[in-house]
């Protein structure tokens, strides 16, 4: 309870002329911390009463993003997104020691010690979190990777792979995302259908002929008629008369890879 009143009282302060020319990475101001997220309620009572009731089969739960980094795309079929502390899932799974850290980097700013308080930040950042400038206060968020749940775009070595990664940025970039999560995949990143504008991500790429289906995966119709419908129109990556399947070229690489691997063992004596 004192670390919640120590936020909610003398951390939380307006934002001053001087701490928004201060402001660096995505906004991040100078100020004081003014993580709300910390010093909400988290009782769960209160939590599980703002928790959704009914989500599409499948979803196991959702989220809403910060903007969108440009710099957080990885490829035409992947991103990392930030998510505030102050929805009612994140609250109660903030680990102790990123909000003693927070409380930490606010005091170092507060004295004017940025290189400490940077420092701090640092050590935030490693944990899955970071502060970002909202509503005149800095906010806690929990960082997340995202895999576009459904569809396989080039990887960023291929043909097409650059102008599906640039697609996918000029979709999201700058926007509030709605994501639903449908699991977790084998490299730790959330599966999720992608909502921009009120708009479906996959359904963009899709029919923007910059992913394919990834039928493996997921069975729906209407991704395989939104491939189709590009593919007939031959637009995105269907200009190429036979464009190499991104599945299939991992799975080429890394045989590739493997054989390299082998062949260096064997010069070192292995």
């Amino acid at each position: 309870m004192f670390l919640l009143r120590f936020l909610c009282g003398k951390w939380c302060k307006p934002t001053t002329d001087e701490d928004l020319e201060s402001q660096g990475y995505q906004g991040v101001s100078a100020v004081n911390v003014g993580v709300t997220a910390l010093a909400h309620d988290l009782s769960h009572s209160e939590i599980n009463s703002q928790v959704p009731t009914s989500l599409p089969e499948g979803v196991e739960y959702e989220f809403q993003t910060f903007p969108v980094d440009s710099r957080a795309i990885a490829d035409g079929d992947g991103m990392t997104v930030y998510v505030s502390t102050t929805d009612p899932r994140e609250s109660s799974c903030v680990p102790i020691e990123v909000q003693v850290a927070a409380v930490q980097r606010s005091q170092a700013r507060a004295e004017k010690n940025y290189t400490e308080a940077d420092a701090i930040h640092k050590k935030i950042k490693k944990s899955g979190y970071r502060i970002f400038f909202q509503n005149n206060e800095e906010t806690l968020a929990r960082k997340y990777r995202i895999r576009l749940r459904g569809i396989d775009a080039p990887e960023n070595q291929m043909p097409y792979g650059k102008e599906a990664k640039e697609e996918l940025t000029k979709i999201v970039q700058g926007k509030c995302l709605r994501v639903l999560v449908y699991g977790v995949d084998q490299y730790d990143r959330h599966v999720a259908d992608i909502y921009c504008d009120g708009k479906f991500v996959q359904e963009l790429m899709l029919k923007k002929g910059f992913a394919w289906h990834y039928a493996t995966y997921d069975q729906r119709p209407e991704l395989a008629r939104w491939e189709q419908e590009a593919q007939a129109k031959r637009v995105g990556l269907w200009a190429s008369s036979n464009p190499e399947k991104p599945w299939e070229w991992r799975k080429k690489n890394k045989k590739k890879g493997q054989k390299r691997i082998r062949r260096k063992d064997k010069s070192e004596g292995g």
